[in-house]
């Protein structure tokens, strides 16, 4: 009988039997742990994405606004009092903006102040309603009665885009030549100042208060400034160049159909909600 031949060790491995690089000594390679951690980091952001917004539903679904979860209480009602100071501040500004306004359309026939005019009456009535949005210190986050506010002032921005447009068409139409003074100058810079000052006071409290109809007042306080510089602008290329006695009316009908634009906006974006959070009344 022969004797078994030992294996020869220096002899070279089948290269048909393919070799695991990933076990080494009969133990498996740990993955990278790096590799692994931005998939979970961008995983982790999605959840917390999606637990924000079931947040934001949960709170739309019991009448409140998110303001709800982000203030104390005092500090809601801190800025509901700035709210209603604010409030007051425009009413009694734009009124007297308003007046003087009317007058000089009248005497300068100036479509743009006019425009502005009614933009300034517009402003106050908005303003009105901020006070009634805010006049109920229980209601500082009731979805349903901001709600309601954004609905009546789309209404109320819809009506006088219509007489702003009507006003500066009609002075389109017979070629109604603005005049030009020191007067209407001086107004149209008050104007212009004080109504964007009020704009970004309006937006900063609409924004932590989360609220639409303060955010909306200071729209069309902005509109107002924007009209009031108009005014200016207007009458300054007319008094040097009478060809172009049209830019005061077009600008005026270009306002117009801004402020029709954004009711329309407002009105299709709060009906709906006024039906769903109905039920939330008690809040008011």
């Amino acid at each position: 009988m022969t004797e078994p031949v030992p294996p020869d060790s220096t002899a070279v491995p089948d290269p048909a039997v393919a070799v695991d690089p990933t076990v080494v000594n009969g133990q498996c390679e740990q993955a990278d742990p790096q590799q692994q951690h931005p998939s979970a980091e961008s995983e982790g952001e999605g959840s917390k994405m999606d637990q924000e917004m079931k947040i934001t539903d949960s709170i739309e679904d019991r009448g409140l606004l998110e303001s709800s979860m982000r203030l104390k209480p005092h500090e809601a009602q801190s800025y509901r009092k700035k709210a209603l100071w604010v409030s007051w501040a425009s009413i009694a500004v734009t009124l007297i903006l308003a007046v003087v306004a009317f007058t000089v359309s009248v005497m300068r026939h100036s479509a743009s102040a006019f425009g502005f005019a009614f933009d300034a009456t517009l402003d106050v009535l908005s303003s009105v309603i901020v006070l009634w949005r805010y006049s109920n210190a229980a209601a500082v986050h009731s979805a349903h009665r901001e709600y309601i506010a954004c609905c009546i002032l789309g209404v109320i921005f819809i009506l006088s885009s219509l007489c702003i447009m009507g006003k500066a068409i009609h002075d389109l139409a017979t070629k109604l030549l603005p005049e030009v003074d020191g007067f209407l100058f001086s107004v149209s810079i008050i104007s212009g100042v004080v109504c964007i000052i009020l704009a970004v006071i309006k937006f900063m409290l609409g924004k932590v208060l989360t609220s639409r109809a303060l955010i909306t007042d200071g729209f069309n306080s902005l509109v107002g400034g924007v009209m009031g510089f108009s005014i200016l602008v207007s009458a300054e290329v007319f008094k040097h160049d009478p060809k172009v006695w049209y830019l005061d009316g077009t600008i005026g009908v270009l306002i117009g159909l801004i402020i029709l634009a954004y009711g329309v906006k407002l009105l299709l974006d709060m009906v709906p909600r006024v039906r769903q959070t109905r039920n939330y009344e008690r809040f008011e």
